[in-house]
C-alpha cells in the first residue's frame, strides 16, 4: 500500500535519480520547435543554445536542464501527480545523444557542410518528435538495449 498525501508533491516525485515522465515529454516539445528553427535558418547559433541545453540535461540530469527547470515552475505544479516515476539514467542519455548529434551539427554548420548539418539535426528532429507526439524515447531505448547487451552473459555465446 502507498502513502499518499493531499499536497501536490509527494516524496516519491522529489525521489533521487526517479522524474516525471511528463517532463522529458516537455522538454522534447520544446527541442522540436528549436530544432525545426535550425533546419528552417541553419543558426549555428541557436543550435548552439539548443547544444547548452542538451549538455545541461546529461551533466546536470534532466530536471536540472532549463527546460525541466521550465517545466518544474510552469507546467508541473498545475498537473496531478504522476502514476509513476521513470529512472533518470536513459532520459539522461538521451541528453547525451542530443548533445552529440547537436555537436556534429554543428560543426557541420560551422565548416559550410551544411547538408550534414541538416541531415543530423533531421534526425535528432525526429528522436524529439516521437518523444514529443508519443512518448517513445528512442535514446531510451537505446540505452536499456545497450545494458541488455552489456550484461548478457558470456556463457550463452557459441563456441567453435
Amino acid at each position: 500500500m502507498s502513502e499518499q498525501t493531499s499536497t501536490s508533491t509527494t516524496p516519491a516525485i522529489t525521489a533521487k535519480g526517479k522524474l516525471d515522465p511528463r517532463g522529458p515529454r516537455f522538454a522534447a516539445g520544446i527541442t522540436v520547435v528549436v530544432l525545426a528553427v535550425v533546419l528552417i535558418t541553419a543558426s549555428p547559433i541557436i543550435l548552439a543554445l539548443q547544444a547548452l541545453v542538451f549538455a545541461a540535461g546529461a551533466f546536470l540530469g534532466p530536471k536540472n536542464s532549463p527546460y525541466g527547470l521550465l517545466y518544474a515552475g510552469l507546467i508541473r505544479p498545475r498537473l496531478q501527480p504522476p502514476r509513476e516515476l521513470e529512472e533518470e539514467a536513459p532520459p539522461r542519455f538521451a541528453q547525451t545523444l542530443g548533445l552529440a548529434f547537436a555537436i556534429v551539427g554543428l560543426v557541420a554548420y560551422l565548416s559550410g557542410a551544411t547538408v550534414v548539418g541538416a541531415v543530423v539535426i533531421g534526425l535528432a528532429l525526429v528522436a524529439a518528435f516521437l518523444q514529443a507526439a508519443f512518448g517513445f524515447c528512442l535514446g531510451c531505448e537505446i540505452y536499456l538495449l545497450a545494458r541488455r547487451v552489456l550484461h548478457s552473459s558470456p556463457s550463452k555465446e557459441v563456441s567453435a
